[in-house]
């Protein structure tokens, strides 16, 4: 039953392999988008971009409440 259940399951390894492949891009985008080194960088931009003018007070505050709550969300997991 192994031999005729894997000769059956052939055509659908191309559709496992890519929803292992988009597994794989979805954890690594993941990875990247709640890193503290990350949010703590782009933190930092939005407080220089405050500085210079490029952005409102509003708009800063807007971003690092957004950045703060997915660095909680980092340390909740």
């Amino acid at each position: 039953m192994g031999l005729l259940s894997g000769l059956l399951g052939l055509p659908l390894a191309p559709v496992r392999g890519v929803m292992w492949l988009a597994e794989q891009i979805h954890d690594h985008a993941e990875e990247q988008y709640y890193d503290p080194v990350r949010i703590r960088a782009h933190l930092e931009r939005v407080d220089e971009a405050r500085r210079a003018g490029e952005v409102s007070e509003e708009e800063a505050a807007e971003l690092e409440n957004e950045l703060l709550q997915r660095l909680m969300v980092r340390r909740q997991q």
